[in-house]
């Protein structure tokens, strides 16, 4: 519940910034004085749509808090596994940075704290994946998958989810550019964006690849059926970036097709560009928690052969020994 909560609330946060609302509620923890749980409904869903976003956005990650405490009083009340209560309180620290932040940006209109708040955002979504996948079923009856193939795949699940992350923060920084910064910054972020873009097709391709040649990885579609989903949702979110770049900017010439977009006229704020930006947002969030799945689910393995390895390689001590 708590990861199907929060999905949304990412993507209306990426709303705002694409509406560029972060600030049409310029007073906080209050809404124009009104205590937040007690804003005028009629005012909210009548007034501007600047207005009606920024508030449903403080109202949805407030249900998200609420959402995260109790997930930690649960998780401290019925778990056995210590890390795991931790864990509750690393997910319950991150929502309230991330509200904090968010506040934080509106009293002091600081743009430096809306970066650090689009980049905290994604962590926290991610936190809660890695808190629903270890305390599900699977995690406690997961079988064991010997031989070098599991600590391979983890290896590229790894990497493949740093570079998610890496790649949601350097969007958080260019949806999020001060003035002051010269064009060539720009540039420079837009670069690396794209080299990362090529870096998630690789390494998804390959952990794909990886996935169907390996007989015992292909057995278990844990690992195959999200590894088979990220490698398709990154070329989609590749495809979304170029539709990004045209509704914002132009189409990008060297790309074939130009010709089509001969007479598209951008126009700032417009449907179009709200759904298909805010869609982009989205859609790494997305990937980034499908890679932490893919990530988890492979260590989880691979700990779970180790686990028995080791635990083997006792009794056959103790036996030697007696």
């Amino acid at each position: 519940m708590l990861v199907c909560a929060t999905f949304p609330l990412i993507w209306v946060g990426g709303l705002v910034t694409t509406y560029d609302a972060g600030m049409a509620v310029p007073d906080w923890p209050a809404t124009y004085g009104y205590n937040l749980f007690l804003y005028p409904l009629s005012t909210w869903l009548g007034g501007p749509w600047d207005l009606f976003i920024e508030h449903g956005h403080r109202l949805l990650a407030s249900a998200v808090g609420l959402l995260t405490i109790v997930f930690a009083v649960v998780v401290w009340r019925n778990e056995s596994r210590r890390w795991v209560r931790w864990w509750s309180i690393v997910c319950l620290g991150l929502v309230i940075s991330q509200g904090l932040l968010g506040g934080a940006r509106v009293v002091f209109d600081e743009v430096l704290l809306a970066r650090l708040h689009g980049c905290l955002g994604p962590a926290f979504f991610a936190s809660c994946v890695v808190a629903a996948s270890i305390t599900s079923k699977w995690w406690r009856h997961a079988q064991p998958l010997d031989g070098t193939a599991i600590h391979r795949f983890r290896r590229l699940a790894l990497v493949l989810l740093v570079l998610s992350y890496a790649q949601l923060v350097l969007g958080a920084h260019l949806r999020h550019m001060p003035a002051h910064w010269a064009p060539s910054t720009f540039l420079l972020l837009v670069s690396a964006h794209l080299l990362l873009a090529v870096g998630l097709l690789i390494y998804s391709g390959s952990e794909l690849v990886f996935c169907l040649r390996s007989e015992r990885l292909k057995a278990t579609g844990l690992l195959t059926r999200p590894a088979m989903l990220l490698a398709f949702m990154v070329v989609a979110q590749i495809l979304l970036g170029v539709g990004t770049w045209s509704v914002k900017y132009a189409y990008p010439r060297w790309l074939p097709g130009g010709s089509f977009f001969d007479k598209y006229t951008v126009q700032a704020e417009s449907m179009v560009q709200a759904v298909t930006v805010t869609g982009h947002v989205a859609m790494g969030s997305l990937i980034l928690a499908l890679a932490t799945v893919v990530a988890v689910r492979s260590s989880r393995l691979c700990f779970t052969a180790k686990t028995i390895a080791v635990t083997a390689g006792s009794r056959q001590m103790l036996e030697c020994v007696a």
